[in-house]
């Protein structure tokens, strides 16, 4: 099917271009979307006459999505979710967590807007790409934990990988240490067994 674009479309064109695409696409995303309309000349006759208008309300909303581009660029949102210890997520992330998370932290990001392949399945950074408009995206960072104080960590530079292995070897140190005083102790009383036995021996004789 043709059609007339009536904004910009990524990896499809500009604002009133005619491009050709596939039935489906169409008629289940922008048509229904209102960014383009079927090439016939009734709608290029329309097109031509709203043209300036179009174009008008683009510059408005690019104008707002820069604005909101500018606060919203390289923000990093934490996303607490259970987990095993191998940081495997039990469920997964989606652009609506996304979205939301955004949202409470002030900024108006709609779940469409948010450009994910599929949805996250494990602990980590991610970054995300969100759409603000058609000639408008920015990156943000998803720091998905188990807590906020993993989610500090993981912001430092660590890796859940890392994480375990620290906590791993903490354990490890704190049960070498425990035996360390289990085996001073028996030593202890390994020494104090003989002079025992000694001072027996001397009440014996006295």
């Amino acid at each position: 099917m043709e059609v007339i674009l009536l904004e910009r479309v990524a990896k499809l064109g500009q604002m009133g271009e005619v491009v050709s695409v596939r039935d489906g696409y169409a008629r289940n995303f922008l048509l229904p979307q209102k960014k383009a309309l079927r090439a016939n000349e009734a709608n290029m006759k329309a097109f031509e006459a709203q043209k300036a208008q179009l174009e008008a309300r683009n510059l408005e909303t690019k104008k707002e999505a820069d604005a909101l581009a500018s606060r919203l660029d390289g923000q990093t949102f934490v996303i607490i979710r259970s987990a095993s210890d191998a940081g495997a997520l039990y469920g997964s992330v989606t652009t609506r967590d996304a979205a939301d998370a955004a949202t409470e932290a002030g900024f108006s990001v709609d779940r469409k807007q948010i450009e994910m392949t599929r949805p996250i399945k494990e602990l980590g950074l991610h970054k995300v790409m969100v759409s603000l408009h058609p000639e408008v995206e920015v990156g943000i960072v998803l720091n998905v934990a188990r807590s906020t104080e993993e989610a500090e960590l993981q912001a430092s530079g660590k890796s859940i990988q890392e994480l375990a292995a620290e906590e791993e070897a903490a354990a490890e140190f704190e049960i070498a240490e425990l035996f360390d005083d289990i085996g001073g102790a028996q030593l202890d009383e390994y020494d104090e067994a003989p002079r025992r036995e000694a001072e027996g021996s001397e009440d014996e004789r006295s």
